[in-house]
């Protein structure tokens, strides 16, 4: 059992589980009924996905030192109560089925799923 970290759309590896889209937005233009079998996702958690400000804020980085500031500040919410118990959840779960959490960003280097990766290990959560 274990979390996957994924690029949102890509195609599922077997034994996958449940994949969850931690995105602010659902993908464009792909009517909802088609979600799961174009392989974005089957549920849309966009609580553990950083805020809209900050999503721009990611977006427009270009620099190491502004990559680093959006890291911090989406460690920062993600710190908060509720995001937090969302974390707990989620390495919890690893322990016990196999689920994907994702993105759409073609490089994760510079995508939240990068700092979502650590924050689960930090909790202790089963990587893939």
């Amino acid at each position: 059992m274990a979390v996957r970290v994924v690029r949102l759309g890509s195609p599922r590896e077997p034994g996958e589980g449940l994949r969850l889209g931690t995105v602010r937005r659902p993908p464009r233009g792909v009517p909802k009924a088609e979600f799961a079998a174009r392989d974005f996702y089957d549920l849309w958690m966009p609580e553990a996905a950083p805020s809209e400000g900050l999503v721009k804020e990611a977006q427009a980085a270009a620099s190491d030192r502004d990559w680093a500031a959006f890291r911090k500040k989406y460690r920062a919410e993600m710190a908060q109560p509720e995001r937090a118990r969302l974390l707990d959840l989620l390495a919890a779960l690893s322990h016990r089925t196999d689920l994907a959490v994702g993105c759409y960003c073609e490089d994760e280097a510079r995508c939240h799923r990068s700092v979502l990766r650590e924050l689960l290990a930090e909790r202790g959560a089963e990587l893939r």
